[in-house]
């Protein structure tokens, strides 16, 4: 991995090792399958029997292990009290870690394999050197990656050797102190603090081996808490590791663009080994994290596989804290690293969900190597590599039907997205009118269709029909849309709780009227708020925010609204931006990417005023008092693209901005964007308060 330009001096390995020493466990019932990261006993007892008839591609993979000269028992371990990566007066000397973790893992899988305790020996001899002697990792801030990348190898080493016979329980235990001592500690500080930089200053892969790390060494030390740390993060996460921040935008289709493909592929390619490492250790332990949010971690595997094959793939400029990004990396295009089989194995063979260039991108990489920068396909040090052989499964013989299948709206054009069936020759959209009959609408070969035959104000129903090459067909279930704006609900304010009520009541029909009286939110400007469920918005493209507000402040970024994950991703609304107008904003990338919408004039002070904030079709207009006051044609995010919201907040930013001093009333969601019109009429008429 290309090094990191340091932000700030890394502390010292000794001065971390003292902060986080203490890392008592939590009270905890739960326990953890065991072996349980990437790889569990069945997988042990496959790959076994699988090598064993000689069968490919195990046995290719197979081969190219036991060549690797980290495999051999004529290793030695060479430990070190302190790695170093990175500039530092005492030179690098981190491959000390990565190529014993290497060894360990490598002959760990030998001695699963055939049964030759010899290679357990020498694995636990290789464990017991490090765990008896590591104190700290430092350098510069590259000593971050060494405390990732290093600490999920060593741990997963040590996750395969821990029922064997021969590891001392004392020795164990000391390996499970220089986990939690030096690597945990590491993980958790970069996660929490990022060197005290902002969360966006550092690439996906940085977050992402911490994150593996984390997880891996919650496992093999029983620690539930630390583990939890490690999901928790990957949904909720303030830095690029959050699954809405490394895959943050969803073209059609279900192609989700990665955080790094405007850096170059070299790095994006070893996210692939990261996110599926990840995704792994936590599926061998029950929780389904592939799946999360309808299988964005597939949608960021076949765009990066997609474009490494050759293809073109859409992009949108990626910005964060240092960079704008304003087209796609070429440099690195195609690089062939191992983890392919794993993400392929995963999705297709045992979910049934087509992955068509994550297949053929496995294809091009198998037979994998791996571990300490060795043969071919290894993918290099930062990865342990060999998923040819380790997650190669049989298909598990249920062909599935389309799944996932979501309908958005973006002025009057529908597009559809859905999850494919393996081997399918191609797929009919069928749609039904209102409570109509499903008719014929078109065919497709790939697993996305852009419906522009629509009629204004029309309610339609789709389905997804693929055929196979046997002539059977599968049905996906169907996804339901209006062409009309429809209101989500108006919100029920509870200041005193910090808490809201979506009234979902209200008939959809009067979007003009604002109904029976509002109970108002009065907020002090100091410290209170009010914070909407996480699903709010949850696939709302085209869209709607409106609400009466009576500003009896001045505070410069004061919110009436701000919805997102943390201060890189996020969607707001401010009275009194730094140009003393309002403003609206949404972005997946950081200030540096915003796309904005400003006011004319300045917002009015201590009077009842109607603001409204409409998205469509690429288009946001801001409206006060039922005028606009300001447009940007040029709006390519939506809510949905920032994914499942951790904040979503009423008069609070997720900054350390001001709080919103005033009273806001009757304020109301909407799915799709009403009119100039429809917007004047909830301007005309102040809610009875």
């Amino acid at each position: 991995m290309t090094k990191h330009k340091p932000a700030m001096k890394l502390l010292s390995a000794i001065t971390l090792m003292a902060l986080f020493a203490n890392t008592p466990a939590q009270a905890d019932t739960r326990s953890f399958k065991h072996p349980g990261l990437l790889h569990n006993q069945a997988d042990f007892d496959r790959m076994a029997t699988k090598v064993k008839a000689g069968a490919h591609p195990w046995i290719d993979s197979w081969n190219i292990l036991v060549a690797n000269p980290h495999s051999q028992l004529s290793w030695k371990p060479r430990p070190a009290p302190v790695i170093y990566r990175g500039r530092n007066p005492y030179g690098e000397n981190y491959a000390l870690l990565y190529n014993d973790a290497a060894a360990a893992y490598q002959t760990a899988l030998r001695w699963k394999v055939t049964g030759d305790t010899a290679y357990a020996d020498n694995a636990v001899k290789i464990l017991n050197a490090w765990g008896s002697t590591l104190t700290g990792i430092g350098g510069d801030s590259n000593g971050c990656l060494a405390l990732g990348l290093y600490g999920y190898e060593i741990a997963n080493a040590a996750e395969i050797m821990r029922s064997y016979s021969g590891w001392a329980p004392d020795d164990f235990k000391q390996f499970q102190t220089m986990l939690l001592k030096v690597f945990y500690a590491g993980n958790h500080d970069f996660l929490t603090r990022h060197n005290g930089t902002q969360p966006s200053h550092y690439w996906a892969n940085w977050d992402l081996c911490n994150m593996c790390s984390m997880l891996a060494v919650g496992v093999v030390c029983d620690r539930p808490d630390i583990y939890d740390e490690a999901v928790t993060y990957f949904k909720h996460g303030v830095g690029a590791g959050n699954i809405d921040h490394t895959v943050y935008y969803m073209h059609p289709g279900y192609l989700g663009q990665w955080q790094e493909s405007g850096r170059d592929q070299g790095h994006t390619t070893l996210g692939v080994a990261l996110m599926g490492t990840f995704c792994e250790m936590a599926w061998k332990q029950g929780d389904d994290l592939y799946g999360y949010e309808n299988n964005r971690v597939l949608a960021g595997m076949e765009y990066i596989a997609k474009y490494n094959l050759g293809e073109d793939v859409p992009y949108i400029p990626y910005a964060n804290v240092d960079v704008v990004q304003p087209v796609i990396a070429d440099g690195g295009r195609g690089l062939a690293r191992s983890g392919w089989d794993l993400i392929y194995n995963h999705y297709v063979n045992l979910k049934g969900i087509a992955a068509p260039y994550s297949a053929k991108f496995a294809e091009k990489v198998r037979p994998e190597g791996g571990g300490g920068n060795y043969g071919p396909n290894s993918g290099g040090y930062d990865q342990l590599g060999f998923t040819t052989l380790t997650a190669t499964v049989d298909p598990c013989g249920e062909i599935s039907a389309p799944s996932g299948l979501t309908a958005s709206v973006s002025g009057a054009v529908v597009t559809l997205s859905w999850w494919g069936t393996p081997g399918a020759k191609n797929y009919t959209i069928r749609r039904a009118a209102g409570k109509g009959p499903y008719e014929t609408v078109g065919e497709v070969a790939d697993n996305m269709f852009v419906d522009r035959k629509t009629v204004a104000d029309a309610n339609y129903s789709y389905k997804v029909v693929a055929t196979l090459p046997s002539g059977k067909t599968l049905v996906s279930s169907p996804a339901s849309v209006s062409l009309a704006a429809s209101l989500i609900g108006r919100v029920k304010l509870d200041v005193a709780s910090h808490s809201a009520v979506i009234d979902t009541a209200t008939p959809k029909a009067q979007l003009a009227s604002t109904g029976a009286a509002v109970i108002p939110a009065i907020l002090n400007g100091t410290d209170q708020y009010v914070q909407l469920p996480p699903e709010v918005l949850a696939g709302v493209t085209d869209c709607t925010i409106a609400a009466w507000v009576k500003v009896n402040g001045h505070a410069v970024w004061q919110r009436i609204f701000d919805f997102g994950n943390g201060i890189t991703s996020y969607m707001y609304l401010t009275p009194i931006s730094g140009s003393g107008k309002p403003q609206f904003s949404i972005t997946a990338g950081s200030g540096r990417g915003e796309e904005q919408i400003v006011g004319t004039s300045p917002f009015p002070i201590g009077a009842w005023t109607h603001v409204a904030v409409t998205l469509a079709a690429g288009t946001g207009t801001l409206y006060i008092n039922g005028l606009p006051v300001g447009t940007n044609g040029a709006m390519l995010m939506t809510p949905s693209q920032l994914g499942v919201l951790s904040q979503a907040y009423i008069g609070k930013s997720q900054y350390p901005d001001p709080y919103f001093a005033g009273i806001i009333a009757d304020f109301r969601l909407y799915r799709g964007s009403l009119n100039a019109k429809q917007i004047a009429e909830l301007a005309a008429k102040a809610p009875a308060i």
